[in-house]
């Protein structure tokens, strides 16, 4: 799954480590997410977009996005 988390969550200055801890999952979880390895359940990717201050159009949806 094609995602922008990894991008937002680095011009927010948020570490992986960070973010994994606030929305209750290991690191290693995040990286797979951020790699497009995992398909986080829906409810964790409003918990990861609530704390990125963001959307989930934005987190995952990169239709348009360049």
């Amino acid at each position: 799954m094609e995602n922008r988390v990894r991008e937002i969550r680095t011009k927010e200055n948020v570490q992986q480590k960070d973010l994994a801890k606030t929305v209750g999952i290991s690191r290693q979880t995040l990286s797979l997410i951020e790699k497009g390895e995992y398909n986080p359940s829906l409810k964790l990717c409003f918990n990861i977009a609530k704390a990125l201050k963001t959307d989930l159009n934005t987190l995952f949806w990169n239709e348009g996005v360049e």
